[in-house]
């Protein structure tokens, strides 16, 4: 069984080198989980030993797809965890990513299972994040930043990137979740502030957290 330490780097990269699978570097790997330069060093070649990952010194490292396999169980046993923490235990959304990042290391393949089962299947967590598959299949959406709406468009909100507690607090209140439509009602020039009207309110955001949700257009 692989350590804590080993699956939160797996992850870590995973997220780090994204879609296009490009080589994350040990800088930026340092800076993501908050450790040393030189233990993230060590833990690469280890992984590396490992066959779950392919380091280059200098270049970064990219998963191997056992590797890539590992992650990827780690974040379904995450996001599974969050629906049925928040369908199953009222839990609220901007309270359960720290309870899965404790529980998502503990729960065995079969609990898995069966919370999925129980849940129906669900595709997405509380989050709008893509649930894989137990065969590591990972849904994909074509979505764009709320940032780079124009005015007069209706959009549909996808999927939050940025799970701070009070950003998702704060979402809630003026009811930007997923699901959620949205008219873009003007973008000022100087600054990127949008107003916007949800559910027959209006409501602002700063371009840096609309760059952080993802939505698709309503025709």
């Amino acid at each position: 069984m692989p350590t804590i330490s080993v699956e939160n780097y797996l992850k870590a990269v995973f997220h780090l080198q994204g879609e296009a699978r490009e080589r994350v570097k040990t800088k930026a790997l340092a800076d993501h989980l908050d450790i040393s330069l030189p233990s993230v060093t060590g833990m690469l070649k280890s992984l590396a030993d490992e066959g779950l990952v392919d380091y280059v010194p200098y270049r970064g490292a990219l998963l191997t797809e056992q590797g890539r396999k590992m992650a990827l169980r780690v974040i379904r046993n995450h996001r599974l965890i969050e629906v049925f923490l928040v369908h199953t235990l009222d839990y609220s959304w901007d309270e359960v990513h720290a309870e899965a990042e404790r529980l998502e290391h503990a729960v065995s393949d079969t609990l898995v299972e069966r919370i999925d089962c129980a849940l129906g299947y669900p595709r997405f967590d509380p989050h709008g994040d893509p649930i894989p598959t137990a065969d590591g299949e990972i849904l994909r959406r074509e979505s764009m930043a709320l940032s780079a709406v124009v005015a007069g468009q209706t959009v549909r909100v996808e999927r939050v990137l940025d799970q701070t507690p009070e950003v998702l607090r704060y979402l809630d209140r003026i009811g930007l979740r997923p699901g959620g439509v949205v008219r873009v009602r003007e973008v000022l020039s100087f600054d990127g502030q949008m107003f916007l009207t949800v559910n027959g309110s209006d409501v602002s955001v700063s371009e840096s957290l609309a760059a952080r949700m993802l939505v698709t257009p309503v025709e």
